[in-house]
């Protein structure tokens, strides 16, 4: 089965005529980034794409969100900064980047900005820690910042204690949905028992009040004791993206093993199959149907080998042709952005790689501006790194 799926998915990656990539002087528009689109509709075209360089020489650039004013608010998750580009220029936030725990995969990853940005000024950031008996852990934290962008006040803790070892599969990514509540993805920490742990937070997706830092009243196991009442869905391996599609249903992209990269439809509860035990058992499936109870299965895999799939939005605008409502993901070890196409039943029905997309390196980050163009990061490190706008033409 795996192996029929990978040839209907390389045979669905039809490459969209490139454009020309040229330098960049416009900034995003004014209001947070969009995460919700339409289904996508039928007998349109895929556009052209024009790809500028807004800001280089960055390390890792994990996450970025557009703010009102149209400034660009962007984490680097070894360097463990947090920065605002700003008419042209790059100025580093006061933020207490020493209090960041940095190692392998883990620094400062996911961002959010509030929908009340405007009013309230919160931000939510995911990131590396330090605790009290000499550990280390992943946690959600809110801050305000001022209104001149130079300094991030910690708001508090909203949540913590995702599991961590070196660093590997820390996760970690942020979106606030359209219920108001936060979503985070998190990653299995490489421990074997982690994803179907209910008292593990790693290798889950989580539901928390933004605010409060409570559990989401929805939540499967909100009346239950312990760490449990905050997971959303469980069974994943390293959540690296999570999106919300306008019919409000959650989405989550999954890094597989060495095959079967994921993207899965979120089903309050639902258990998604990942459980690498003994030890940390690379070789079983992504998905185990073999596990007692049922199994959601994704919506769309990569087979063998993997793209090594990060983050990514759903794409939304009529200026998108064919290309509006579906999932662009961004990939790793593919160095390119696929567009994913799914029905409204969420069925996959195209994906798509565009050339022009194919020249940067390893892709970390895909999210939409509030003027409907793309703000790509890239993950090559070495001070080498880039935030682009991609715009349809």
């Amino acid at each position: 089965m795996r192996s029929v799926l990978l040839s209907l998915v390389l045979a669905m990656l039809v490459p969209i005529a490139p454009a020309a990539a040229q330098p960049a002087t416009a900034r995003p528009a004014a209001t947070p980034t969009a995460t919700k689109s339409s289904p996508p509709g039928p007998g349109r075209k895929a556009p052209k794409l024009k790809v500028r360089t807004v800001v280089s020489q960055l390390d890792h650039p994990w996450d970025v969100r557009s703010l009102p004013g149209g400034a660009l608010l962007f984490t680097q998750r070894d360097r463990a900064t947090l920065s605002v580009f700003r008419k042209g220029h790059v100025r580093r936030v006061k933020f207490p980047s020493s209090s960041v725990w940095v190692s392998g995969e883990t620094g400062l990853m996911g961002l959010e900005v509030d929908p009340g940005f405007t009013k309230n000024r919160r931000i939510y950031t995911c990131q590396g820690g330090f605790t009290g008996n000499g550990g280390h852990d992943v946690h959600v934290t809110a801050w305000t910042l001022d209104k001149r962008l130079k300094r991030a006040k910690l708001d508090r803790e909203l949540v913590g204690g995702f599991p961590t070892t070196s660093g590997r599969h820390g996760g970690c990514r942020l979106i606030v949905t359209s219920d108001g509540s936060l979503l985070v993805g998190t990653g299995d920490a490489a421990t074997g028992t982690n994803p179907e742990d209910l008292d593990s937070l790693g290798g889950k997706t989580l539901r928390l009040d933004r605010f409060t830092g409570a559990p989401w009243p929805a939540n499967p196991f909100v009346n239950q004791d312990g760490p449990r009442r905050y997971v959303h869905t469980y069974g994943h391996r390293n959540v690296q993206g999570v999106t919300e599609r306008a019919d409000g249903t959650l989405w989550s992209i999954e890094q597989g093993t060495n095959r079967d990269d994921e993207v899965n439809r979120l089903v309050n509860g639902g258990d998604y199959g990942y459980n690498p035990v003994p030890g940390y058992n690379e070789s079983v499936p992504m998905t185990d149907q073999s596990l007692p109870g049922h199994q959601v299965r994704a919506r769309w895999s990569s087979g063998n080998p993997t793209l090594a799939t990060s983050g990514g939005s759903f794409v939304d605008g009529k200026k998108w042709g064919s290309l509006d409502g579906a999932l662009a993901v961004a990939c790793l070890k593919a160095s390119r952005v696929v567009f994913l196409t799914f029905n409204a039943k969420g069925k996959l029905r195209k994906a798509r790689t565009p050339a022009v997309l194919q020249q940067y390196g390893r892709i970390r980050q895909v999210v939409q501006s509030a003027n409907g163009d793309l703000l790509v990061t890239t993950d090559n490190g070495g001070g080498q790194d880039k935030i682009l706008r991609v715009t349809p033409r």
